[in-house]
């Protein structure tokens, strides 16, 4: 049986740690985690917050994908947005998901990123 999901792997053109660490780390506020010896040589780099975490795997002739992407929740999501909107991201809100609040943002390769909060009716419900 099926328990958790243990971590999302995004790809990344090769030679883009630096740009993904600066995003990553510095906009996101995730913290780096270091790879196993055995698969550090890849290339690449992890990041974790929480439970979250995220592996931006090396893939030579990289392109992103344009519909696949990490749902991550978050919680004060207003400020969340105005952070990451005052360290140059992009934030694109959707209102199209019922008992939520969530924008769209991209990393420095072109990674698609969902941010969700579900709104106060969501929470009560679940909650119940």
């Amino acid at each position: 049986m099926l328990a958790a999901v243990d971590h999302v792997q995004l790809a990344a053109p090769p030679g883009s740690e630096d740009l993904l660490r600066a995003y990553y780390a510095d906009v996101l506020g995730m913290t780096e985690v270091p790879k196993p010896p055995v698969l550090a040589g890849r290339g690449g780099c992890w990041f974790q917050a929480g439970a979250v975490r995220l592996h931006l795997g090396v893939e030579p002739g990289f392109r992103p994908a344009r519909k696949a992407h990490p749902g991550l929740l978050v919680t004060g999501i207003e400020a969340y947005a105005a952070r990451l909107t005052a360290l140059g991201a992009q934030v694109t809100w959707d209102d199209h998901l019922p008992g939520h609040r969530r924008f769209y943002s991209e990393d420095p390769v072109g990674n698609r990123l969902e941010f969700l909060e579900p709104d106060g009716a969501a929470r009560a419900v679940t909650r119940g």
